[in-house]
């Protein structure tokens, strides 16, 4: 057998051995695994921006989104096509998944051409060399290309809930916000009518310079606390348009409920959410992170003092005195010395890779659970507070108005008695709108940990600032 058909047979023989071995990414496929996993944050509507094409389909949806008062799903889907930094985060996992894949594969060959001559003689040389080593560990360089493969795809399901779960958050903000603003323009309205009277009933002579001071203040307070909230209304919402990407013109489009939308009925049972975690992203790319370090280490091990290469070669002299012509053909084999370095430091590193992830993998599976409680108890927490604010505080605040009304008109109180009782009512409103938002926050990051990516959030104790904002208000 000549050597141009051995080379050709070695190279046929690496072409199957790559073919038959090489992982592959499909960013469209990982996109569709996700929307199928996390249908609940998705609602199938995950997808990667890649053409013209696609971005005007895109801009066009967006506008038709926006024609309406945007809802918390609506955010969502806004975010999922139109945000371009949620692009960023699918583009930057492709490239992390293709690397992954990348890393399994063969090196390519090496191919020498040489041309020598010596007097009358030519001597061509002709050199096909190839990574000995990465042959043989092929199989196991497949294996951890794909275990890296595979966390690649959990780290995008987990980089999706993470964003779905901001926007939520984000949303809830700027409508909370939104709705607070409108009550402190009231709270600002009865103080300035409130400060007017008192300055009008000095100059008659029926109230004193400390009793319109008084007022004064509050309605310098009442000021100052508009101004405070719009501000927070402006940057909730400018926080929000940040995280569905929106442009100037889509900015100008953006609507916003007037208000946070109702309480469910009954809170979720602690049996349904503990069901709903059994299979949590964080302790399955725990494990993943595990078996990749643990199938490395194996691999890491050898190649640390262990290097091997093969060649095959062909040469051909010329005689150019004689006509005559001789080939030349065999085979080489480099094999790396550890003379000076036994690869020691390096299999250090693999095994302290591979206790780090076994590590991780315990502290992992020893707090899912605690933060799965922990986000449940804010959950229902906020949930009771917000309850409690809806069916015992605010109705109890209006029967107070009701009654305070009443007797205004039977002239058994002033008129700054009744404006100083509506801001009380004002005042506790706006509590149950913040304990209102704490319950969606705590909602969005419940639903979060469920998955697998535990997002904790702090109960306010909106009771407790209650009494410190009324107490303001008189």
């Amino acid at each position: 057998m000549n050597a141009p058909i051995v080379l050709k047979k070695t190279a046929i023989a690496f072409a199957v051995l790559v073919l038959a071995g090489c992982a592959s990414v499909n960013i469209n496929e990982s996109v569709e695994q996700t929307n199928q996993e996390l249908n609940g944050f998705t609602d199938g509507k995950l997808s990667l921006v890649q053409t013209d094409e696609q971005r005007q389909a895109m801009a066009t949806k967006a506008s038709e989104i926006l024609k309406e008062p945007l809802s918390q799903p609506a955010a969502v889907e806004l975010m999922l096509t139109n945000s371009p930094q949620f692009q960023t985060v699918l583009a930057e996992n492709w490239a992390q998944a293709s690397q992954a894949a990348q890393s399994g594969r063969l090196h390519n060959p090496v191919f020498v051409f040489e041309r020598v001559r010596f007097k009358d003689e030519v001597e061509i040389g002709r050199l096909l060399k190839f990574g000995l080593l990465d042959l043989l560990s092929l199989p196991a360089r497949q294996g951890i290309a794909r275990s890296q493969i595979d966390r690649a795809q959990l780290q995008l399901t987990s980089s999706v809930v993470d964003q779905v779960t901001q926007v939520r958050q984000a949303w809830v903000d700027a409508v909370a916000a939104k709705q607070a603003h409108t009550y402190a323009q009231q709270v600002f309205e009865s103080a300035q009518t409130s400060a007017e009277l008192a300055r009008r009933m000095q100059e008659v002579g029926n109230f004193t310079r400390l009793q319109r001071a008084r007022q004064q203040s509050f309605y310098a307070d009442a000021a100052l606390n508009l101004a405070a909230t719009r501000h927070k209304a402006t940057a909730a919402r400018e926080n929000l348009v940040r995280m569905l990407g929106l442009n100037t013109e889509q900015t100008m489009q953006l609507k916003l409920p007037d208000r946070l939308p109702d309480l469910p009925d009954a809170p979720k049972a602690p049996a349904e959410v503990a069901k709903q975690g059994e299979e949590r992203l964080d302790v399955r790319m725990a494990k993943q992170g595990f078996d990749t370090s643990a199938k490395a280490q194996g691999l890491g091990n050898i190649a640390s003092f262990l290097d091997l290469e093969g060649a095959v070669r062909y040469d051909t002299v010329f005689d150019n005195g004689s006509g005559e012509r001789a080939n030349k053909k065999g085979w080489e084999l480099e094999l790396r010395l550890p003379i000076f370095d036994w690869g020691g430091m390096k299999r250090d590193a693999f095994n302290a890779n591979t206790l780090a992830a076994a590590n991780r993998l315990e502290s992992t599976l020893r707090s899912a659970q605690s933060t799965l409680r922990e986000s449940y108890s804010a959950y229902r927490t906020t949930y009771d507070i917000a309850r409690h604010y809806r069916d015992e505080i605010v109705p109890l605040k209006q029967t107070i108005a009701d009654e305070n009304l009443l007797r205004y008109n039977g002239m058994f109180i002033g008129v700054f008695e009744l404006l100083a009782d509506s801001r009380d009512q004002v005042n506790t409103v706006v509590q149950a709108i913040n304990a209102q938002a704490d319950f969606w926050r705590a909602d969005a990051a419940l639903q979060a940990t469920v998955v697998g990516k535990p997002v904790l959030v702090s109960v306010s104790g909106a009771a407790a600032s209650a009494g410190g904002d009324a107490g303001g208000g008189h």
